[in-house]
């Protein structure tokens, strides 16, 4: 009897997700533990083993089906023995609906442009690395149009980043726009947060901190011989928040509709922009962690969610999120809070600006926190305390290789 290939619940609430590819074709010859296909869920292109060996009998659910539910039946492989009467599969399977179109939709013009020369191929395999793989999904881009500039002609981000999905419809209207499909982390993104937006009562508190003794006490450490890595301004306050969460626990909560659930460790989530959307990879048990441990992890956890291969396991939960805006420039903003957590800081950049000191006016580098908090969770005070108790740790630096 043949083997069923059902669609992976990669998270505990992944309910759908997108076949972006299969890496072997009907007829094929399958080891288990080898990639057949490759899956987008909300956060990541994830890849799909076999768990039996045999032939890849049946393509059930064709790539680049959107939104195929968790424990759908996707493929069958044959057995030692079988061949392909021995498929069966209700027509209902193999043919999964199409998406329907809005009401005025724009029409769609086709744009033919000569091809370039063609990658290395191994079958009908291209050679991409996996971010470039995404990054053309999300685009529309057929990778058998683009010449790789990377090793041995493997197509790389920035060779996909320069191309126009030449070999793929693109969708304008008479009055010049281009209409581009939401991929399933912006659609998620979009979801969560008007949900977050609607049902939470956000309040917002914000305090002004001096940067000047860290900025400093940052550079000591960096430029010293055995330093093992440059610490960057939100390792430390990576660190500080978490210690924060410790000296005002109350504000290391999540809410749960009638219970508050109290942690006591600080799992801090750190948002990471990525194409597409963003990530939020969590530092578990901060507080614990050196300095050198959290900026070895958060650069290393940027690195996975940037390429796709972020596990779900190292997003998914966290105490309390930082959402950092000012490598970008940005002085000031609200965050809004990422559900079921109660808290989330919004930085900004730092810089230099006019404060008064003894009566004379002179110049500080600063940087602005806003600080959200869910009002069902936890009120103005449990948050003063937290801010009271981060803004001790960056304006007093040493203080965090002593906890």
């Amino acid at each position: 009897m043949p083997i069923q290939v059902l669609m992976p619940a990669l998270s505990p609430t992944m309910t759908e997700g997108n076949l972006v590819k299969w890496l072997k074709n009907e007829g094929d010859k399958i080891k288990a533990g080898e990639v057949i296909a490759e899956i987008e869920t909300d956060k990541a292109t994830m890849e799909v083993e076999a768990v039996d060996e045999g032939t890849l009998g049946k393509i059930v659910i064709p790539a680049g089906t959107d939104a195929v539910k968790v424990n759908s039946l996707i493929a069958l492989i044959l057995e030692d023995g079988e061949d392909a009467s021995a498929i069966n599969v209700p027509v209902a399977a193999v043919q999964p609906q199409p998406m329907a179109k809005p009401e005025n939709a724009p029409i769609e013009v086709k744009v033919n442009i000569a091809a370039p020369a063609l990658v290395s191929t191994q079958g009908d395999r291209v050679f991409a690395s996996p971010l470039a793989k995404r990054i053309a999904t999300q685009k529309g881009i057929n990778l058998n149009q683009i010449q790789g500039s990377g090793p041995h002609g493997r197509i790389v981000k920035s060779d996909v980043e320069n191309t126009r999905g030449n070999s793929a419809p693109i969708t304008y209207s008479d009055s010049g726009f281009e209409d581009i499909k939401l991929n399933g982390m912006r659609k998620t993104i979009g979801k969560r947060l008007t949900d977050a937006k609607q049902t939470i009562p956000h309040f917002y508190l914000t305090i002004d901190c001096e940067l000047d003794e860290l900025l400093s006490f940052r550079t000591k450490l960096n430029a010293m011989p055995n330093a093992k890595v440059k610490l960057s301004v939100n390792d430390f306050v990576v660190k500080a928040t978490a210690l924060a969460l410790m000296d005002a626990p109350d504000a290391n909560v999540t809410f749960h509709g009638d219970y508050v659930r109290c942690y006591t460790q600080a799992d801090v989530c750190v948002a990471v922009a990525i194409d597409g959307g963003l990530v939020t990879p969590i530092v578990k048990a901060a507080n614990l962690k050196s300095l050198n441990e959290i900026s070895l992890e958060v650069k290393d956890l940027a690195e996975k969610a940037r390429a796709g291969k972020l596990p779900p396991e190292a997003y998914q939960g966290g105490s309390f999120t930082i959402s950092n805006l000012g490598m970008y420039g940005i002085k000031h903003f609200d965050a809004i809070i990422n559900p079921p957590q109660a808290c989330i800081l919004a930085v900004g950049a730092g810089e230099q600006r006019a404060v008064v000191r003894n009566g004379n006016i002179v110049a500080a580098n600063m940087v602005t926190l806003t600080l959200s908090l869910d009002h069902r969770a936890l009120d103005g005070a449990v948050g003063a305390a937290f801010l009271k108790a981060l803004k001790g740790y960056i304006e007093n630096p040493l203080s965090l290789l002593m906890l």
